[in-house]
């Protein structure tokens, strides 16, 4: 049985693998939740830091990191501390992660006009000493070519999770009060999911539905904030917000609605789509047919539909599904049918510990071949910085995401 040292984790993605895993011991330790991931992480026997400091996480890897074979982590957060802890580690990129990455001056997503994040010179050699001293590192289809402009042995995963446990086409929906046709929104509000396209498209469909959408938003900067600020302004009558949902209650949501409405900009589907698909919803996610998905060789189209990002062809096809049932409940069979090929969990861990058995049998031990002068030099230097820069610089940022009574807690 392998053992393995988890650090971090993005949409259970790591939770998944460790109830899945049929040769290997998965050790999950996370960060202390923050706003909306208090409800859309599971938390069943998983550690958590009991501190913000990152002098103090690297101190409880320490003192634990011996009972393990390897380490995997997830978050640039994680991926520090398991390089200033001396580990060998993969990191796995989700998210965001590797497509505006810390180590590249002022990344940018190609819809907003500002950088997504600003880190010194020093901080973005820093991170690239991070990446590079991983013994891997992977990444889902949909960012593998970005992975390759960074490291040319990048791992590509082909299968992604879904935890059947949770999400399957068995389960009970919530009780709710249904007026009309309802469509669940579960994701964030903002342009990264193509909201605006969203919200053009709405305008003008002709049937009658509802669209209860989680009041979550994807808000990293200034600019951010104030384009869904706007949204909300210009926020469509068939759209009620509702509180963010709990992600053991999600499936229940998900069989309460009649449909799903995914992203718009992407081209692929992301964690919330593929959820409600082994659910059997119908589910409205826009596919880019020029980058297609990789199972067992062979390149794949997923049949979710729309197939272009036009507002007009999204608003027939909301009007299709709310009006057609033949059409959504042939639709919702074709994703699932194509989500339970991508997506069998036994077959995604089973991809993952092959991963992790070649990893161990060429790095013997945990422990990486870095200089320990080097690496107490680095840690010496961090904790300064942490002291006397970051504790000053990031405590209102930190204090506005955790609260002022945890933070000061976490920070004690």
């Amino acid at each position: 049985m392998m053992k393995i040292l988890a650090i971090g984790d993005t949409a259970d993605n790591i939770y998944d693998l460790k109830t899945f895993a049929q040769r290997s011991h998965i050790h999950l330790i996370t960060f202390p939740p923050k706003k909306a991931e208090k409800k859309t992480l599971s938390k069943k026997g998983v550690e958590v830091f009991d501190s913000l400091l990152i002098s103090k996480q690297i101190k409880k890897i320490n003192e634990i990191k011996n009972n393990f074979d390897l380490c995997i982590v997830v978050s640039w957060s994680a991926a520090r501390i398991a390089y200033l802890a001396g580990l060998n580690y993969i990191i796995f990129f989700a998210g965001n992660d590797i497509r505006t990455p810390p180590f590249v001056k002022n990344p940018r997503d190609p819809y907003l006009n500002n950088p997504v994040s600003s880190h010194n010179f020093l901080e973005r050699q820093f991170y690239k000493a991070v990446l590079e001293t991983a013994v891997a590192c992977a990444v889902g289809n949909a960012e593998f070519d970005q992975l390759l402009k960074y490291r040319k042995d990048g791992i590509r995963l082909d299968r992604v999770f879904v935890n059947t446990k949770n999400f399957n086409e068995n389960i009970s929906p919530i009780n709710l009060k249904k007026e009309k046709f309802t469509f669940l929104a579960a994701q964030k509000i903002g342009l990264e999911k193509g909201y605006e396209i969203i919200w053009e498209a709405l305008k003008i469909c002709k049937s009658d539905f509802e669209i209860l959408q989680v009041e979550w938003f994807t808000e990293r900067t200034s600019e951010e904030a104030e384009i869904n600020k706007k949204l909300l302004q210009e926020k469509p009558h068939q759209v009620k917000l509702i509180p963010l949902i709990k992600r053991e209650e999600l499936g229940k949501y998900y069989q309460f609605a009649d449909a799903i409405l995914g992203q718009m900009r992407s081209g692929f589907q992301s964690g919330i789509e593929r959820d409600a698909a082994y659910c059997k919803r119908p589910i409205i996610c826009y596919t880019d047919e020029s980058r297609p998905m990789i199972i067992d060789n062979k390149k794949v189209i997923p049949p979710f539909l729309p197939k272009s990002k036009d507002p007009k062809e999204l608003s027939e096809l909301i009007d299709r599904i709310v009006e057609s049932k033949p059409f959504r409940n042939k639709l919702a069979e074709d994703e699932f049918q194509y989500i339970r090929n991508l997506s069998d969990p036994e077959k995604v861990a089973n991809d993952w510990e092959n991963i992790f058995e070649n990893l161990i049998q060429k790095h013997k031990t945990i422990h990486n071949k870095k200089s320990k002068i080097i690496l107490k030099i680095e840690n010496w230097f961090v904790n300064i910085v942490e002291k006397y820069i970051y504790s000053k610089t990031m405590k209102s940022k930190n204090i506005e995401s955790w609260g002022e009574d945890e933070y000061t807690k976490l920070t004690s």
